[in-house]
């Protein structure tokens, strides 16, 4: 089943970008690579981190802040539970939530799931794109929201609506020019209807 193995941000500085994925805490969940590639505005896609409480939250919005992220959306209590946005120095938006409305332990910085939202034109058409690489549906809301199932893989897939997501996450949608993130997990390399670019993993040899 393709499935997401590595998650690479194309960064133009990669020992600034080092630095600061380390000291946001998310070095281990995202690989680096040196690009010039040009992009404007939106690039179509987020990381979405989902911890335990309010508390967790408010600790990595500061430390993104402390080692340079821009605020998007200030850590807010909202109908679905607490959360905020931050935009990496990179550029790369990532937003930091939690179903909890209160605190009911101290505070343990841990990233309960990570999630890659990309922003698609047409939810469904990608769905059905992703359905016929191997992928499988685990949760699905019509043409708004799909998620996959990655019962191996330490980062999960999900569409969002391109216009949706970039509300979701306090941005005009307007973009152009590269997405500045490349996957990989796959057995062939591809594109996906909005210029997603996976390549392709070697499968292991036994010895």
């Amino acid at each position: 089943m393709t499935s997401i193995e590595t998650l690479t941000l194309e960064v133009a500085d990669t020992t600034a970008a080092a630095r600061f994925y380390t000291a946001f805490g998310l070095d281990a969940h995202v690989r680096l690579r040196a690009s010039d590639a040009e992009t404007t505005g939106f690039r179509g896609f987020a990381l979405a981190l989902t911890v335990s409480q309010p508390a967790v939250v408010d600790h990595y919005v500061a430390a993104a802040v402390d080692a340079g992220a821009t605020v998007l959306k200030p850590a807010a209590k909202s109908f679905w539970g607490y959360g905020g946005v931050v935009r990496a120095p990179d550029g790369t938006i990532c937003k930091i939530a939690t179903s909890a409305r209160k605190n009911t332990a101290p505070a343990e910085p841990r990233i309960d799931e990570f999630v890659l939202l990309l922003g698609a034109t047409d939810v469904a058409e990608s769905k059905r794109f992703y359905v016929e690489q191997g992928l499988v549906v685990a949760k699905s809301f019509g043409r708004k929201y799909v998620e996959f199932a990655a019962p191996s893989s330490p980062v999960k897939l999900a569409l969002y609506g391109r216009r949706a997501l970039a509300k979701d996450v306090g941005v005009p949608e307007e973009g152009t020019g590269s997405h500045r993130i490349a996957l990989a997990g796959a057995a062939r390399a591809f594109s996906d209807p909005d210029g997603f670019a996976w390549e392709a993993v070697e499968p292991a040899h036994s010895a």
